[in-house]
């Protein structure tokens, strides 16, 4: 496994160290943690129980507003 050197404030560090189950959990796993990778919003309501009706219709939705225009406004 590859690693990367990061330099971030002394805030970011105390942060992140508090989001630490132990002393034994590496900060690579505390942001794999807390900051996992994107999924389809269908995915996460497959998950938790949602309606599967309710998840294909939030995708349809959100494709939508992915693809549409932005119209320009007069203010």
């Amino acid at each position: 496994m590859s690693t990367k050197t990061i330099s971030i404030t002394e805030e970011a560090y105390n942060r992140l160290k508090g989001l630490k189950d132990s002393d034994r959990m590496s900060f690579s796993e505390v942001i794999l943690r807390y900051y996992p990778s994107r999924r389809k919003l269908s995915e996460i309501l497959a998950e938790i129980d949602a309606s599967l009706d309710l998840a294909g219709e939030v995708e349809q939705v959100s494709e939508k507003l992915r693809t549409s225009e932005m119209r320009k406004a007069d203010l």
